[in-house]
């Protein structure tokens, strides 16, 4: 068992990522919160799947930035070398022929920072999402 000693949280895996303190309350506040090295690449991120689920509402959920309409449709988290895209495991098995580059795991695919975003697959995969229903 790991404690952070800023924050006295307890984890299993030692050194886990995570929020000290409060979550961020918006999708501002929580890409603002990152290394400004990331923050062009989170804000590309986010108006990609702005315009690609026009209608879904932007929120905070489980402490990452969240597209919702009636249900959670897809996430998004800065990590240290990577931003973690959660469209839910139907879409990693729907877009896998895609998604061959990067590394997918169930619901999750990991788009390094050192690579160009694939920003038409993402607004794809998340309206893949919107429309079949399939979400995380």
């Amino acid at each position: 068992m790991w404690q952070c000693p800023k924050c006295k949280k307890k984890f299993a895996k030692e050194n886990q990522s995570h929020y000290c303190g409060e979550p961020p309350k918006t999708v501002d506040a929580y890409i603002e919160a990152q290394p400004e090295s990331i923050r062009e690449i989170l804000y590309r991120l986010r108006d990609t799947l702005r315009a690609a689920l026009p209608d879904a509402e932007e929120r905070i959920s489980w402490s990452m930035p969240t597209y919702w309409k009636k249900h959670n449709i897809i996430h998004f988290a800065a990590h240290k070398k990577h931003i973690g895209l959660y469209p839910g495991d139907k879409a990693i098995e729907h877009f896998a022929d895609r998604l061959k580059e990067y590394k997918t795991s169930k619901g999750t695919v990991q788009l390094p920072y050192d690579k160009p975003l694939p920003l038409d697959l993402i607004a794809e995969m998340a309206a893949w999402c919107y429309t079949t229903g399939n979400h995380p």
